[in-house]
């Protein structure tokens, strides 16, 4: 019986070569730190949710009362586990701004919603984006009982936000309101001292908590507009938009055309330069009254060009801003915007921006 060819390259031909074999070394490796590095991630998720407030506890099965923590060792992995009616993952359903729960689909949209800290302070009606970050850094503003101090921490709905000791929650009806504003009022939410506010004037309008978008001076008049949606206020007074105002403004002695020439060529006061777009007499026949177009939102900027220039402004009355005017509003009377008013303001219409170089940072106008 012959025996059967050995063939002695056998043993080396069928071996694994060193290369194969470091290279086999190298991806077990590299799965052991992915493997970490998931594990890892997953602790970093859970503790964020913790502090966000979101229950990570695992869940319990009802049909055979066992306890899982990951869809695989379910025992109906991969299936679909139908949610029991009503449910909200064990949270307290949302409250509206009207004090009611919101309806389920509202619930659903707002919890899978997350925003940066000031913006949902924002959209809640309490002040502007810019405000609300000062607010977030200055320690005034609680999430879930913890005291945030970051203004792009993530947030949603069903988050539980305090600001200044007072719940916030996102408004679901948004409210766009014109003032023509008198003399004698501050344009704030609330004022330390006591003195009448804007709000006073618009408190019967909505149940809604609404808020100035700028500022006008205390003695200043005019066109004022008040809502809850802070997109809109964020873009009407950031700078980059360089949004068109128009004031007519009454001085002490009649203007010189030497001056109006030195307010449109420009004029450097104490923080800077700034120049008009556009200047002119109200009416010939009265130069004491004088019309500007301004798109800086600088503090009392339209006052100090005058006074810088040795005029007492006696009167100051803004009656346009960006496209809104106080036309058949009468003073301390109030209207709501229309939608063609809405559209345009959102849309950023180019009618009333004014295309400049100009691009000084403010948070508030208060000329």
């Amino acid at each position: 019986m012959k025996k059967p060819r050995t063939d002695n390259f056998d043993k080396f031909a069928n071996k694994k070569k060193g290369s194969a074999i470091k290279e086999a070394f190298r991806q077990e490796k590299k799965k052991v730190k992915a493997e970490a590095r998931a594990a890892g991630e997953e602790m970093r998720q859970k503790k964020k949710d913790k502090m966000r407030g979101i229950d990570t506890a695992p869940k319990e099965n009802k049909v055979t009362n066992q306890r899982y923590t990951s869809h695989s060792n379910r025992p109906d992995s991969g299936k679909a586990v139908p949610k029991k009616a009503g449910s909200n993952g064990g949270r307290k359903p949302g409250i509206s701004s009207q004090g009611k729960p919101m309806v389920a689909n509202d619930e659903k949209n707002t919890a899978s919603e997350l925003m940066p800290l000031n913006k949902f302070i924002a959209h809640s009606g309490v002040c502007g984006r810019r405000e609300a970050a000062e607010l977030v850094k200055e320690g005034k503003v609680t999430v879930n009982g913890d005291k945030i101090f970051e203004p792009g921490y993530k947030v949603s709905g069903i988050d539980k936000v305090i600001v200044k000791g007072k719940p916030v929650f996102l408004q679901r009806n948004a409210v766009y309101i014109l003032l023509n504003k008198p003399k004698d009022f501050i344009t704030t939410s609330h004022d330390p001292q006591g003195r009448k506010t804007v709000l006073d004037l618009i408190k019967q309008a909505t149940p809604e908590r609404v808020y100035p978008v700028g500022r006008l001076d205390r003695n200043t008049t005019g066109v004022l507009l008040l809502t809850n949606d802070g997109e809109l206020a964020q873009k009407l007074t950031h700078p980059s938009f360089e949004v068109k105002k128009i004031y007519e403004v009454t001085l002490d002695k009649p203007v010189t055309k030497k001056d109006l020439d030195s307010i449109m060529s420009g004029v450097t006061l104490e923080d800077g330069f700034v120049a008009a777009d556009a200047v002119g007499y109200a009416d010939p026949k009265d130069k004491h009254v004088v019309g500007i177009e301004i798109h800086s939102g600088r503090n009392r900027i339209v006052r100090r060009i005058f006074e810088h220039l040795g005029y007492d402004v006696k009167a100051l009355d803004r009656v346009m801003f960006a496209n809104l005017t106080k036309k058949n509003v009468d003073r301390s009377k109030w209207r709501f915007l229309n939608e063609k008013e809405v559209r345009l303001l959102k849309f950023m219409n180019k009618s009333f921006l004014r295309k400049g170089k100009d691009t000084e940072r403010t948070t508030e106008e208060t000329d």
